[in-house]
């Protein structure tokens, strides 16, 4: 039950609550990107307690596409005993026309004002509004860009500030955020399955084969009182469609050239890599075309690597099943 209620995510873009501490230099916590499809790789085992530790062993790996992402605008935040509130923001003078397609951009902007007003204020945290730029992607039927908050955080608040005024209005490349051989948590909504039976959505036990009329049903509703049913009663509803977080996922590669990881013919419903990539050991949550956000881990595991992992081989077959 520990992802009840199975309903429908509230939006596309997953949302990002938790955020880590800690970090030496000052910089974004997260990134976004775009879920290619998936392939499989070999590369030196780099667990130490693994039976195949330093052999050559083949991983399932999974592309993301990652082209800039741009900071469009600077918020503060004050933690007050009624939470967290927004205490005042920065936008950029001169914004990409793109961003209109989001939300209303205004003709004419003081940034310097703004600025101005912010240091008469107190804050406890920084947060940079960023927006993707889906133009770049060649596999995605949309122009709009997707507008979420990314925490600037590592280093003192003063070193935060002066880094939300170096990037504000300019792009951020996905390797100012992470590098190859580190950790990082992945959030993204998994593909919708529609309506389905409870025993597809809860996994109940079928019912004995001289039950009447049905196998796939629950046996009972519950007591007789309360009369109601209970929300822990397993049922029949939406399955998919739901946001999820996978935390500590490890980063193969980093590359800016997305034809040396595109498959023959393209990915399956997504066609060509042609801005920068990262390759992620495992699966990941979502279908292709999926946007996805990631975050620094906020419970770090795993093995730290001293360099990055060595990958010998990626499948470039191709996917359309030939």
């Amino acid at each position: 039950m520990g992802y009840s209620p199975r309903k429908r995510a509230r939006s596309i873009t997953a949302r990002v609550s938790t955020w880590p501490e800690g970090g030496d230099g000052a910089k974004l916590q997260g990134f976004a990107g775009y879920k290619a499809g998936m392939t499989h790789a070999f590369i030196v085992d780099y667990r130490p307690r693994s039976t195949t530790a330093g052999q050559e062993v083949q991983v399932p790996v999974t592309v993301l596409e990652v082209p800039p992402i741009r900071v469009c605008g600077v918020r503060f935040y004050q933690e007050t005993e009624y939470g967290r509130k927004s205490a005042g923001e920065v936008w950029a003078k001169s914004l990409e026309k793109e961003l209109a397609r989001r939300l209303p951009v205004p003709k004419e902007y003081d940034e310097k004002k703004a600025w101005a007003a912010v240091e008469k204020i107190e804050y406890d945290d920084i947060r940079a509004l960023v927006y993707t730029q889906p133009v770049l992607v060649q596999g995605l039927p949309k122009k709009r860009p997707e507008l979420m908050e990314i925490r600037i955080g590592g280093g003192t608040m003063d070193k935060r500030l002066e880094y939300a005024k170096s990037v504000l209005g300019k792009p951020v490349t996905i390797k100012d955020f992470t590098k190859e051989g580190e950790m990082i948590d992945v959030a993204s909504v998994t593909k919708g399955k529609g309506w389905q039976g409870v025993t597809k959505r809860w996994g109940t036990k079928l019912l004995m084969h001289k039950n009447s009329k049905h196998r796939r049903l629950i046996g009972t509703l519950g007591t007789k009182r309360p009369n109601y049913v209970r929300p822990t009663v397993p049922q029949g509803g939406q399955r998919g469609f739901h946001q999820r977080t996978e935390l500590n996922k490890r980063v193969l590669k980093i590359g800016d050239k997305g034809e040396e990881i595109t498959p023959k013919g393209g990915f399956l419903h997504y066609g060509s890599v042609r801005n920068s990539y990262v390759l992620l050991h495992g699966s990941i949550p979502g279908p292709s075309k999926r946007l996805v956000r990631l975050r620094e881990p906020v419970r770090l595991g795993g093995v730290k690597l001293s360099e990055a992992p060595q990958v010998t081989f990626i499948s470039l077959e191709s996917k359309q099943g030939v």
